[in-house]
């Protein structure tokens, strides 16, 4: 009956990967970033529903609250979504979004910066964490009542793991496309300025699909 709990908690974790407002979320702080930086923000992604998971589910099962208290991660999950879709049309219709290329031993680099200026501002690693952390409040629902975890039993370390695991998957898969557009695609000014609409429109329209639906 582990097992199967385990197996089951997995393949949620898989299909919870797939909503529109987590890849959105993931384009919206991973495009026009590093191999480093790409890499890194998916993985915490996954991490982030992992602790939230944990925390959330803990703190229905030992104080007895509702778990469709938890539908307002969903409310935050689409004002973020709305908001990094704003903030990104923002960014392009101001021409704050700017390409940077110069040679390293006769090697060709291409820097893609926000704001009037190049710099190297890690805070944008440390939101995208902490918004997956929030945005994993709406699946703590979802997986407390798929498993029925609140009569029937404790939400562990091991199902955690096995839905931080299936999570994963999705989103490190999502991550490598991210990849690909960063490296062939996002390498001339007209490509960044069609490719950065386009999410900051998904995101516009996922966002207030999520807050009207």
């Amino acid at each position: 009956m582990e097992q199967f709990s385990l197996l089951l908690i997995f393949w949620y974790g898989i299909l919870h990967a797939f909503a529109p407002d987590h890849l959105t979320a993931i384009a919206d702080f991973s495009i026009g970033k590093n191999r480093y930086k790409t890499v890194l923000i998916t993985t915490l992604f996954a991490f982030g529903h992992g602790i939230s998971l944990l925390v959330f589910a803990k703190i229905l099962q030992n104080f007895d609250i509702s778990p469709d208290i938890l539908a307002y991660g969903d409310i935050i999950s689409a004002s973020v979504i709305l908001g990094m879709g704003i903030y990104l049309l923002f960014l392009v219709a101001t021409k704050r979004i700017n390409i940077k290329k110069h040679q390293h031993n006769g090697k060709e680099h291409i820097h893609i910066f926000f704001g009037k200026e190049h710099d190297h501002k890690k805070t944008d690693v440390a939101s995208a964490f902490t918004i997956s952390v929030l945005m994993g409040i709406g699946g703590v629902r979802g997986m407390l009542v798929t498993l029925g975890a609140i009569e029937n039993s404790a939400v562990d370390i091991s199902m955690v793991f096995a839905f931080t695991f299936g999570v994963s998957i999705i989103f490190l898969g999502f991550g490598a496309v991210i990849l690909y557009i960063n490296k062939n695609i996002l390498n001339s000014q007209r490509n960044i300025t069609k490719i950065f609409t386009g999410v900051g429109t998904i995101s516009v329209a996922v966002g207030l699909n999520m807050l009207l639906g």
